[in-house]
């Protein structure tokens, strides 16, 4: 029983969710990003196509259409309140590391996200075609504010939580500035 008893001691030491937080957020990518900064006050969308599989295109990989909308409160109040993730995660354990990782690297208080994909089509592309195509297309339309993400099918809202806060933390300077400018800081 003893020796049951440290297996499973050494099995616990070994759940690293640092780690395993780091490891998925180096597995989903941003190929092409977006380059504006999110609204200080009300509602912000942030338009994406999500792609997920493998690399090689050996499975069929999935295409997701879909938004983030990040909602910033209209009045500042104390920072007392977590953020809100709505249809980020497909299952609880991603979500709960996310959540567990982000309350002890990340400030979101008071902001609202939420994820609405639109529509999914499979194609039988690699990876790296698959972006190509959609770029291409974004390009054609001259379209500057649609992000294109890749993740492994498992991990999807991993890709749009990546791209959510990349987001916050590249609008920072910016809705600093304008908060100033407005006379809510020094």
């Amino acid at each position: 029983m003893c020796h049951n008893l440290m297996i499973r001691a050494m099995e616990l030491n070994d759940f690293d969710p640092e780690k395993m937080f780091y490891e998925a957020w180096q597995a989903v990518a941003i190929v092409r990003p977006v380059h504006y900064s999110l609204f200080t006050f009300g509602e912000t969308v942030l338009p994406y196509f999500l792609i997920c599989g493998n690399q090689a295109g050996t499975d069929p990989l999935s295409i997701r259409r879909g938004d983030i909308r990040i909602k910033r409160p209209m009045i500042l109040t104390a920072e007392n309140s977590e953020p809100e993730f709505q249809n980020f995660f497909e299952n609880s354990e991603e979500e709960g590391l996310a959540r567990f990782l982000l309350a002890r690297t990340a400030k979101f208080s008071n902001l609202k996200f939420l994820n609405q994909s639109r529509e999914q089509e499979l194609v039988y592309d690699s990876m790296d075609v698959a972006v190509e195509k959609i770029s291409r297309r974004l390009d054609d339309d001259e379209e500057d504010r649609v992000a294109i993400l890749t993740a492994p099918e498992n991990l999807a809202g991993m890709a749009i939580l990546r791209y959510a806060t990349e987001r916050v933390f590249q609008s920072a300077p910016d809705n600093i500035q304008e908060l100033r400018e407005r006379g809510f800081l020094p």
